[in-house]
Formats: structure tokens, sequence, C-alpha cells
């Protein structure tokens, strides 16, 4: 039995093909576009593991987090393509502790140089969440959003560990 006073629980799950009607449903509540089937796919690859995750608040699931790794030439980017919290769940500091799960596991693989993502230029909410976890303003991407208005996007970025020399 829970007490008003008892400690929320939260944890974090891999995402797996038994699961994943269940990120489905979160991400149609929580994003304003359709994610394809390749979207889906992709978050389910074994590499992404550590970045791909459902937010349980008291085992109910009630967030998505979900990142590719990319690599063009020699550097390696974690990109944060979605990341969202059911609205009755804000506040909880859940997308803290999401945001913080996935940085600690960048910071953890030695080949990732940086996290970056996109955020809508008219979403100064999350640009501030964003900066409050150490993310930089690095550029505007323009007509990034081609089914949503405002179109542009900030592109925010977290270096996970610094690169000695």
């Amino acid at each position: 039995m829970t007490t008003p006073n008892a400690k929320a629980r939260v944890s974090f799950a891999s995402l797996t093909s038994n699961n994943l009607g269940t990120v489905r449903k979160l991400n149609s509540v929580l994003f304003p576009i359709k994610y394809s089937e390749k979207f889906y796919q992709d978050i389910l690859r074994p590499e992404v593991e550590d970045f791909c995750k459902l937010v349980y608040y008291n085992d109910i699931p009630v967030g998505t987090v979900c990142c590719r790794l990319e690599t063009k030439e020699d550097r390696t980017s974690l990109y944060l393509m979605t990341m969202g919290i059911l609205a009755p769940y804000r506040s909880k500091g859940l997308g803290s502790q999401s945001l913080e799960l996935i940085l600690k596991a960048a910071s953890s693989h030695a080949k990732i140089d940086r996290v970056y993502l996109h955020v809508q230029v008219s979403n100064e909410g999350a640009k501030k969440f964003y900066e409050q976890h150490g993310f930089k303003l690095v550029g505007l991407h323009e007509d990034y959003y081609k089914k949503i208005v405002p179109h542009d996007a900030w592109i925010l970025e977290h270096i996970p560990h610094a690169t000695g020399s």
C-alpha cells in the first residue's frame, strides 16, 4: 500500500518488441508528428539500448527517450530524437532524470564526443530545460520541421566528456 508521503519510484526500461506498442502510444500523445516504422525499428537496435528508454513512474509508463548514434568521418554523435513525459507527470523531475541517464550513458562511451538535439524555436521552455542541463545553443536549422509551425529549430549540444590532450 502506498501512503501519500511515500517516495515515488522512477525506473527505466530498455525498449523491446514487447513494449514497443507502449512507446508508440506515448509518442502519439507526446509529439505533434507521426513517427515512421523505420523510427520504431531503429530504436530497437542493440547499439542504442543504453539510449532508448521507457520511463516509469510507480510502474506506470509515463514517458520515452529515444536517441540514435550518428557517425560522420571520425566523429560519433548521439542525437536525441525524442524525449517526453506525459503532462500529469511533469514537474516531478522525470525529464531531468531521463536526460541525466542518457548523458551518463553517453559519457561512458568514449567514442561519443557530443550529444545534440533540435528544439522548435517557439519552445522556449524546452530550450531553457536543456540549457539548465549543460546544453549550449550552437545554431539554427531553418525549415527543419516540415509539418509543424514554426518550421525553424534551435540546435543544442552537450559535450559528454572533455577531450584531453
